[in-house]
C-alpha cells in the first residue's frame, strides 16, 4: 500500500483548515431529543468522506440491520451504551469502542440503554447524508408520511438497504 497521488500541487502549504468549537448548536435538532452534528459533509470535504456526530436521547432509537452499496460507515462511541451490530450479532458498545463495516457489510445500531448516548459516525467516500436525516426528521414530526413505495424509494435514493 502507498500513498495515493498528490491532490496540492503547491510548495508553501495554504491555511485552508477549519474548525468546528465544541459548543456549537447541532445543525439537525431531531424530535427524539437527540441530534446530529454535520462535521465533515462531503460537500466540503470533496467527496472525500462525511463526518457526523450522532447524539442520541435516552428514547429506544436506531436503525435496524441494513447495509450500502456505494459507502463504508464506521462508528466510534463518544459516551453512554450503543448497541452496534456486527452482521451476526448486537453488541454492547461504551465509550472508545470502534466498528468499521465496509460497503455491502450488514449493520445497525440502536440506543437501549434508556440515558442518552453519543458516536461519530464516518462515511467514505463522501455521500450526501444530510438529506437523508433531514428526510428522517420530516418523517419523525409528521410532516411526511410516505407510502410503503415512497419510502422504499428514499431509503434506495440515500443506499439504505434494508433485509
Amino acid at each position: 500500500m502507498s500513498y495515493p497521488a498528490p491532490v496540492y500541487p503547491g510548495t508553501g502549504g495554504e491555511v485552508t483548515a477549519r474548525f468546528r468549537p465544541v459548543g456549537t448548536p447541532p445543525d439537525l435538532p431531531r424530535p427524539d431529543g437527540g441530534a446530529a452534528h454535520y462535521l465533515a459533509t462531503a460537500a466540503s470535504t470533496d467527496g472525500r468522506f462525511g463526518l457526523y456526530r450522532w447524539d442520541m436521547g435516552a428514547e429506544p432509537s436506531g436503525p435496524g440491520p441494513h447495509f450500502h452499496r456505494t459507502i463504508s460507515e464506521s462508528f466510534f462511541v463518544l459516551s453512554g451504551e450503543v448497541q452496534l451490530y456486527d452482521g451476526r450479532e448486537w453488541r454492547r458498545s461504551v465509550p472508545g469502542d470502534f466498528a468499521y463495516v465496509p460497503e455491502g457489510g450488514v449493520h445497525g445500531f440502536r440506543n437501549e440503554s434508556g440515558a442518552p448516548a453519543s458516536m461519530l459516525i464516518l462515511f467514505a467516500p463522501g455521500a450526501p447524508r444530510e438529506a437523508y436525516f433531514e428526510g428522517l426528521v420530516e418523517i419523525a414530526e409528521g410532516r411526511w408520511t410516505p407510502s410503503p413505495e415512497e419510502m422504499r424509494a428514499f431509503l434506495e435514493e440515500h443506499d439504505n438497504i434494508y433485509l
